[in-house]
């Protein structure tokens, strides 16, 4: 490369760094402006799509987007972590900015309708320390649900007890909820100041909401109104997700370790042969023959070729 090559490589070089620079300066006179006039700028949380309301905050659905400071209402959201899992208390449109009073926590106000499955259906139940395993259960355990059911009267009344529900997903657990974050407020005794309390190992509720199927809730719903405490829960473990084979009923003779004798096999007589309401005629040969076979007395005297002597 001669000289002038490199001369004139220097000063396209130097006037390349130089035009950078005047466009650097400019545009920083230019947000010193911006920024007099409109005030500096601020990231803020912003709805990437149309949420409804009382949806769930997730966030597929917000975005950050900065914006001038003048423009920025004072409870504008500026961290997405801090809503994640916060509920929409009104519409917001697409790009607008998320307000921290439009957002309600998951608890009592927001419900948990959106907590439920479809198809199923929320149900309370009444529970103590005996029936709710020392009221150790939590919103999103699963449990086990029995049923202690009396039927007859007098001297045929029994109880039987039996799993009525397998692999109950526990919706609430009085006032604290799945998916809510574990606190609730109260006012003090004054009436005035409000007092923070942790629900984490909260063990004073006195009802437990669970998830079921129509019918369950209608057999619930039976019981409840009948015996309400007659139903007790079973913790599971949260990666046991098994259905058990259904058991027979427990009851004072399968306790006590009594033989059980139903109708059918007092109907048999005897283990192992079987009885029948009317003799079938296509197979006399099942007809059951309580009486001994008899032998056939040989022909009396005078009878020959199976005809009498007159």
């Amino acid at each position: 490369m001669g000289s002038n090559e490199t001369r004139n490589f220097i000063i396209s070089v130097s006037a390349g760094i130089f035009a950078t620079f005047l466009l650097y300066s400019y545009s920083q006179e230019k947000k010193a402006e911006y920024d007099k006039r409109y005030g500096s700028t601020k990231r803020v949380v912003i709805a990437k799509e149309d949420i409804a309301e009382m949806q769930t905050i997730y966030d597929t659905v917000v975005d950050t987007k900065e914006m001038p400071g003048d423009f920025i209402q004072p409870d504008a959201v500026t961290i997405p972590d801090e809503i994640i899992g916060n509920v929409a208390a009104v519409p917001i449109k697409k790009g607008q900015m998320i307000l921290k009073n439009n957002l309600l926590t998951p608890g009592p106000d927001t419900g948990i309708s959106l907590q439920v499955a479809p198809s199923k259906r929320a149900i309370t139940i009444p529970v103590d320390e005996v029936r709710a395993v020392a009221k150790l259960i939590r919103p999103g355990d699963r449990v086990d649900i029995y049923a202690a059911v009396d039927s007859g009267k007098g001297v045929n009344q029994k109880r039987e007890v039996f799993a009525m529900m397998s692999d109950v997903v526990i919706l609430a657990t009085g006032l604290s909820i799945v998916n809510n974050i574990p606190r609730m407020f109260e006012l003090d005794s004054s009436g005035k100041n409000l007092s923070q309390i942790a629900l984490t190992g909260d063990t004073k509720y006195t009802t437990i909401t669970v998830e079921a199927t129509p019918k369950e809730a209608q057999d619930l719903i039976y019981i409840l109104s009948t015996s309400p405490g007659n139903i007790f829960f079973a913790l599971r473990n949260p990666s046991d997700r098994t259905i058990p084979v259904r058991l027979p009923s427990s009851t004072s003779d399968s306790v006590l370790g009594k033989p059980v004798v139903t109708l059918d096999s007092a109907a048999m007589g005897s283990v192992g042969t079987p009885s029948f309401a009317a003799p079938s005629p296509a197979r006399p040969n099942m007809m059951p023959n309580p009486q001994p076979q008899q032998r056939v007395a040989p022909p009396p005297q005078g009878r020959k070729n199976g005809f009498h002597r007159l």
